[in-house]
C-alpha cells in the first residue's frame, strides 16, 4: 500500500487550530498572526503535508504544468532546448511534462494525448512531420494553447523557431565561396517532409550555377554519429568523391568526421565539412566542426513568452504567429578555403 496522504485535518489535529486556521496559514495569510503561522508551517513540515494540486487546479482551472513533446531525446540540441525550457518554465512557476514522439506520427498523436489527459496548461512541441499538421491545427481551432518550435508561414499555429532553410542555405553558400562545387548534403529529415534544409541547399546551389546532383544526397535513415558515419560511407567509397559535405545536424556531421579520420582523408583539406545545431561536442571534436547555429536561449525565451500569452487570452486566442529566427554561421578548422 501506498503512504497515506496528510490532510488539512491531520494539521489540525496536530496542532490544536482549526482547518481554516491551517489553510491560511499555509497560504501566508496576513490574517493569520506570524507565530500562529509558524507552529502550522512546522507540523506540516514534519507530517511532509503536499497542497493537493488536483484540488486547486479545479479551483482555478489552471494545473501550472505544460507538456513538452520532442522528436528525439538522444539528439543534443533538443536536449539542450528541453533543459533551457524546463528552467524558463520553472521561473514562471510551472512544471514540465515530457514526452517523445521518436519521430513518428502515430506516436505523436499519442504523446499529445497523454499530455492532454493530464490537463496541462498548454504544449509546447517539436512536431514529427513540418507539413502534417492538421491534428495540432485542430486544438488551435479549438483555442487550445500549442506553440510549435518549428514551423513554416503558412503552419496556421503559432511558431518559434530557426529558420532551417535559411541556415543551410548558409552553410551551402559557405562551402561554395571557399571553392567547394561538389558538395554532398546528408539529411535524414526530408524522407518525412521536412523539406527545408534540402531547400536552402539546393537555393544555394543553383544561385551559383551549380548543378543539383540527386546522388549527392545521402539518407543516413537516422539522425546519430554512427548514421552520418554510414551514410559518407558509400559515397566516400566510389570514384567521384565530393569535396564538401553539409549535415543537417551535428551528430551526423561528427559522423562523417570520424569516417574521413579513420580513413585518411584530410579535413578540410580533402573534404570539408559543416554541420548544424553548433553543440558543444562539435566544438571540440578531433578537427573543430563549422556548424549553423541554433540560439537556444532565444528560442525558448520567445516560445515561452508566446505560449504564456496564449494561456492568458484564455478563450480568445490571437491570431498564429510565426517568428523563424536568422541563424548565424560559426566558421571553425572542419572548412578551409581550397587552394
Amino acid at each position: 500500500m501506498g503512504r497515506s496522504i496528510v490532510r488539512l485535518k491531520d494539521i489540525a489535529d496536530k496542532t490544536g487550530f482549526s482547518t481554516n486556521t491551517v489553510s491560511l496559514a499555509l497560504r501566508h495569510s496576513p490574517r493569520i498572526p506570524q507565530q500562529t503561522r509558524d507552529v502550522i508551517q512546522r507540523a506540516a513540515a514534519e507530517l511532509n503535508y503536499l497542497p493537493n494540486q488536483i484540488a486547486k487546479s479545479l479551483v482555478s482551472r489552471e494545473t501550472k504544468t505544460i507538456g513538452l513533446v520532442l522528436t528525439d531525446i538522444n539528439n543534443p540540441v533538443l536536449t539542450h532546448t528541453a533543459q533551457s525550457i524546463e528552467l524558463a518554465l520553472s521561473a514562471r512557476g510551472y512544471g514540465t511534462l515530457f514526452a517523445t514522439s521518436n519521430n513518428n506520427l502515430t506516436e505523436e498523436v499519442r504523446a499529445i494525448e497523454m499530455v492532454r489527459a493530464r490537463q496541462v496548461d498548454g504544449i509546447l512541441i517539436y512536431p514529427t512531420g513540418h507539413r502534417q499538421l492538421d491534428h495540432l491545427r485542430m486544438l488551435r481551432r479549438a483555442n487550445y494553447p500549442i506553440v510549435l518550435l518549428v514551423g513554416e508561414a503558412d503552419a496556421g499555429i503559432d511558431a518559434v523557431g530557426m529558420d532551417e532553410r535559411r541556415g543551410a542555405h548558409k552553410a551551402t553558400r559557405h562551402l561554395i565561396d571557399v571553392g567547394h562545387r561538389r558538395i554532398a548534403l546528408i539529411d535524414g529529415a526530408n524522407p518525412q517532409g521536412n523539406r527545408e534544409k534540402r531547400e536552402g541547399y539546393q537555393q544555394a546551389l543553383a544561385e551559383a550555377g551549380i548543378g543539383f546532383e540527386p546522388a549527392l544526397v545521402l539518407d543516413p535513415r537516422g539522425n546519430s554519429v554512427d548514421r552520418g558515419y554510414w551514410a559518407v560511407d558509400g559515397v566516400m567509397s566510389g570514384p567521384d568523391r565530393p569535396t564538401a559535405i553539409f549535415a543537417a545536424n551535428d551528430s551526423l556531421a561528427l559522423g562523417a568526421l570520424r569516417w574521413c579520420l579513420k580513413h585518411n582523408v584530410r579535413v578540410p583539406e580533402d573534404v570539408a565539412i559543416v554541420g548544424m545545431d553548433n553543440i558543444e561536442f562539435g566544438e571540440y571534436a578531433g578537427v573543430p566542426l563549422s556548424s549553423v547555429d541554433y540560439a537556444v536561449e532565444t528560442v525558448t525565451r520567445m516560445a515561452v513568452e508566446r505560449l504564456m500569452r496564449l494561456i492568458a487570452a484564455g478563450d480568445q486566442l490571437p491570431e498564429p504567429r510565426i517568428t523563424q529566427i536568422d541563424p548565424d554561421l560559426v566558421i571553425r578548422e572542419s572548412t578551409r578555403a581550397q587552394r
